[in-house]
């Protein structure tokens, strides 16, 4: 199965906004250079572009992907029921952790955002980065695991 990376944003403070980029550097075992989230389990955070689209309409919303805090967006790719896979962004491997659940944060966004989002991976799935490495939007993601 072959996808494709739609979006990246990195956060440059908690709370803080999402800069959209159109390159990301990768360190393994930290996230996005430059990104607040840095180490630990969630290192990047990746949300479905068609789980968006279908939640937003559903919900009667104009709220950009951008408020859902991920770091990444993926398209023709499903994540539910993902941990443990390990998937390739141009030259970097990802292993998923898990699937990350919507937080308050979502309601703020949008009224019945957080419940749209909760069930089923709706919410995305966090990763660790494996390899250092710069991604890109437009790159062809893939299962390699």
């Amino acid at each position: 199965m072959v996808g494709r990376l739609e979006a990246i944003w990195v956060k440059r403070a908690h709370r803080g906004p999402m800069d959209p980029v159109l390159t990301a550097a990768l360190r393994a075992g930290r996230g996005i250079a430059g990104s607040a989230d840095q180490g630990g389990r969630r290192q990047v955070t990746l949300i479905e572009r068609e789980i968006w689209e279908t939640v937003v309409r559903a919900c009667g919303a104009d709220v950009p992907p951008s408020a859902r805090r991920a770091n990444l967006m993926v398209s023709a790719f499903p994540l539910a029921g993902s941990r443990a896979r390990i998937l390739r962004v141009d030259g970097c491997r990802l292993r998923i952790g898990g699937e990350t659940k919507p937080c308050e944060r979502m309601d703020e966004a949008h009224p019945g955002f957080r419940a749209a989002l909760y069930p089923d991976w709706r919410g995305g799935a966090f990763a660790e980065v494996l390899d250092d490495g710069t991604i890109a939007v437009s790159a062809e993601i893939e299962w390699i695991q």
